[in-house]
């Protein structure tokens, strides 16, 4: 499955049957497992605890590869709360192994952006914006992630219009999903720009952990500016 050099628990599995309010045929009749969440991982007992202070959660993502009626196998897709101050919690990913395309839609669905993303890659999630991960291609995607314990994840309106604003389908690219009020065009970016936040671009994510001031934007974002992150 993938390489991991530390206490790994079972996996939460997410089943097709899962994700059938948000596919494009929520008719498809697809079932058993389509990725695997190993939730809250440490290397050391030290990094857990460094974890559990800063109110940080290190998690690792397996989506192997798959199309599900037409299209791309890919995560239920969510929002992020604002935090106490009034700014939206936001998420760092890595791609350790395969390759991801990140769609994410602002709340306003005033924009809309296709983040593509190679091993090695890192992948910064703004806040206000709600994201899907897609694995569009013929191997197995593992990506890793840092975020706030501070708050749950919002799948209300991904459920809500049965998915994101648009669909990546297997033959047609991203189609719109017609239970939108609003398509805004999409945007296609190679990567997020992340060289305002120091110290983040040259390093493995794992390799952060204990660094506190590179990683406190996940809890105090309105420190931060984000403004370059999606400019592609």
């Amino acid at each position: 499955m993938f390489t991991w050099d530390g206490p790994l628990p079972e996996p939460q599995v997410r089943l097709a049957e899962d994700l059938k309010q948000v596919l494009s045929d929520r008719s498809c009749t697809f079932s058993g497992p389509v990725y695997f969440m190993y939730r809250d991982l440490a290397r050391t007992e030290e990094d857990r605890r460094w974890l559990n202070d800063a109110r940080l959660r290190y998690d690792i993502t397996v989506i192997p590869p798959m199309v599900l009626c037409g299209e791309y196998v890919k995560t239920k897709g969510h929002y992020h709360p604002d935090n106490p101050q009034g700014t939206g919690y936001p998420e760092i990913y890595e791609i350790i192994e395969g390759s991801a395309e990140y769609l994410l839609q602002d709340k306003s669905l005033s924009d809309t952006v296709v983040v593509s993303a190679g091993k090695g890659d890192i992948i910064l999630i703004p806040p206000g914006y709600g994201h899907i991960t897609i694995n569009p291609g013929n191997t197995t995607l593992v990506m890793a992630n840092i975020v706030s314990t501070a708050f749950s994840s919002i799948y209300t309106d991904y459920e809500d219009f049965q998915g994101g604003v648009y669909y990546r389908m297997e033959k047609e690219g991203y189609v719109k999903n017609p239970r939108y009020p609003a398509h805004p065009r999409l945007r296609h970016i190679r990567n997020c720009d992340v060289s305002g936040f120091s110290g983040i671009k040259s390093r493995a994510l794992y390799r952060i952990i204990g660094d506190e001031p590179t990683l406190s934007f996940l809890n105090f974002p309105e420190r931060f500016n984000f403004d370059s992150v999606l400019q592609g």
